[in-house]
């Protein structure tokens, strides 16, 4: 997949993700990769550019398997601009779908 591509689409995974409940930035990886083909390096300058922006907050947890952990958890104006983002993608999603169907239509 284009690296691009799948860049502008991780801030809407990581959006859609921390939505559904607070998750630290290794449980974030192991849920993406689930579908698409990312690696902890390109998770992390995300979540702190993200966090910055004020999208989510984040705490440290303690875990039973080793040192605590550093969870993020989504707020109003993350949850806003996720909302948006879904509509975006839905937009252009089924213009692109639009598209290529129109393509195989006029080949028959």
């Amino acid at each position: 997949m284009n690296i691009q591509f799948k860049k502008g689409v991780l801030e809407l995974c990581v959006l859609v993700l921390l939505d559904k409940k607070d998750c630290y930035g290794y449980e974030l990886v192991e849920k993406i990769s689930k579908y698409i083909t990312i690696s902890e390096g390109t998770i992390y300058p995300l979540l702190r550019r993200l966090q910055k922006e004020g999208y989510f907050t984040s705490y440290l947890k303690e875990s039973s398997e080793g040192p605590p952990r550093k969870y993020y958890k989504i707020t109003t104006s993350g949850q806003n601009v996720k909302d948006d983002l879904i509509k975006e993608w839905n937009f252009f999603v089924k213009g692109v779908n639009d598209l290529i169907n129109e393509g195989e239509n006029e080949n028959e």
